[in-house]
């Protein structure tokens, strides 16, 4: 029997910091909505820290915190994947797991060049400074999956009002510090990461709550929420009854909204074919009430778009720029299109809309659209909150089924109205469907699975809110700042130790 040493893959220690990981995960999803415990958010971070300075950590171990994160918070894959994808259970499983252990190597990937190039003596910082790059990493490449950032726990937290300065990402900044220093705190009794956490957390609440202001007379909107079945939804049946529904309850509120909210693709049809029927509804409202209303776009060249339109405005949408892979359209088409049932999803075959699109202007308002995934996506939104005096987005969130998603979705909503000053309507198929103010608070929402309307007053936002104004420039500098002084270190001492095996050999 050999007496070589196990590799610290398998040792027992390791293989407890693998577990540990996971549950790092785990609390890093609890601290999202809908279970809303946001202090879980630094200890998950800080734990994953810990781990990571435990033995046979790195690559694996950071590897095991995302498929904790994602095979918990974002579960709801499996229920697009498998109720409303149409594929049976194995695949659908099969396809969640593949997702999720890719998803997990974006943390991987960082957090093992962390481990390898950052000296111990800047851990703290730079451990915080490459955790929000893999977050930020994640954002871009491949599209793009910026779900379960971590600064999303914050919407309703004491770093709130760090949100309009820094954004999403400089608050996963100030979560993934604040981690580490706990940590630090709890395990090594390093006594001075308390005034660091002090003025993380503490500064937060002296700062401004609003950075916008309140111009011109208020609006009053209605949401509806058709509540219509997904399976059936692009049958002749399924336009009916979306047809029926939504001209019903356009009739009960059109005399008292100055602007009307159908939800993402709320008629299952073409524009054109749609035109008639639109007209007619027009033809009903009251002057001074506009509709908008989500539906998909045929032009000329036989391209198809999904988009949001003003019925009283036939030669203006917006088009959504930022698709959905595998939803609204499919990678490597001529190869996978046919393979699975659920390539084959009714709107899987969009085009793209443009990046330079303005707001609809309806009712008085300067209305900057994001159409569903979209609004997971900060930057994009911040693009559009400068030329816009208020937010709208539209979405079908039936796909989600009874999962966790919609809520997620929800909160992400709030974070992007918070980021820019700027009411956010959000309209949905089948709920969340809200109203959030400025400074993120829900001011009315329906009940998710139920036809419902949301009505309330709204003002257009005037002025920009730092994160506006700067948009990721502070956030970067403070990673370089956090970055470099454990980057230098750490390459230094790999030098130096080279070296130092040259002169020994």
């Amino acid at each position: 029997m050999s007496d070589s040493p196990r590799p610290a893959a398998f040792t027992g220690i390791s293989i407890l910091g693998h577990v540990l990981a996971i549950i790092a995960g785990g609390l890093v999803t609890l601290s999202f909505a809908p279970f809303d415990q946001w202090w879980l958010g630094p200890l998950g971070a800080g734990l994953l820290y810990g781990t990571l300075r435990m033995e046979g950590g790195g690559f694996m171990r950071a590897w095991w915190y995302g498929v904790g994160l994602f095979g918990s918070g974002a579960s709801w894959v499996y229920v697009s994947i498998h109720d409303y994808g149409y594929t049976g259970m194995p695949l659908a499983v099969l396809l969640t797991m593949l997702f999720v252990a890719c998803m997990a190597l974006f943390p991987a990937l960082w957090m093992g060049l962390w481990q390898r190039f950052c000296s111990r003596r800047f851990d703290v910082l730079s451990f915080a400074a490459m955790f929000v790059i893999s977050e930020l990493f994640r954002t871009w490449a491949f599209t793009g999956f910026p779900w379960l950032l971590l600064g999303n726990s914050a919407a309703d937290s004491p770093l709130a009002h760090w949100v309009p300065i820094l954004g999403v990402y400089g608050i996963s900044l100030i979560i993934a510090l604040s981690g580490a220093l706990l940590w630090n705190l709890a395990l090594r009794r390093r006594w001075l990461a308390i005034a660091p956490l002090v003025v993380l957390w503490g500064a937060g609440l002296l700062l401004p709550a609003n950075w916008t202001q309140p111009g011109g007379q208020p609006a009053r909107v209605a949401l509806l929420q058709g509540n219509l079945p997904q399976l059936i939804k692009w049958s002749a049946e399924g336009q009916r009854r979306a047809a029926n529904t939504y001209a019903a309850m356009t009739r009960a509120v059109q005399d008292d909204a100055d602007l009307i909210v159908w939800p993402e693709t709320a008629l299952p049809m073409l524009r054109d074919q749609a035109e008639p029927f639109l007209e007619r509804i027009q033809a009903t409202l009251p002057p001074k009430t506009g509709l908008i209303t989500g539906i998909v776009e045929r032009d000329a060249d036989g391209r198809f778009y999904n988009s949001v339109i003003p019925i009283d405005a036939p030669g203006t949408q917006y088009r959504k720029e930022h698709l959905v892979p595998f939803g609204e359209y499919v990678p490597l088409e001529n190869v996978l299109r046919g393979v699975i049932s659920f390539l084959d999803l009714p709107m899987s075959s969009m085009a793209a809309g443009g990046s330079d699109q303005p707001p609809l202007s309806v009712s008085g308002l300067r209305i900057g659209v994001a159409i569903c995934y979209e609004i997971v996506y900060p930057e994009l939104v911040r693009q559009r909150a400068l030329s816009s005096t208020v937010l709208l987005t539209v979405s079908n969130d039936t796909w989600f089924g009874h999962s966790i998603g919609p809520l997620q979705h929800l909160q992400m909503a709030q974070m992007r109205a918070l980021e820019n000053g700027r009411y956010l309507l959000r309209a949905t198929s089948n709920g969340v469907t809200a109203i959030i103010s400025p400074q993120g608070e829900i001011l009315e929402q329906a009940p998710q699975f139920e036809e419902a309307t949301v009505t309330g007053d709204i003002r257009l936002q005037l002025g920009m809110t730092p994160w506006m104004r700067f948009g990721m420039l502070p956030v970067w500098i403070l990673i370089a700042l956090l970055l470099a002084p454990g980057l230098v270190l750490g390459i230094t001492e790999r030098i130096g130790a080279r070296r130092q095996v040259r002169r020994s050999s």
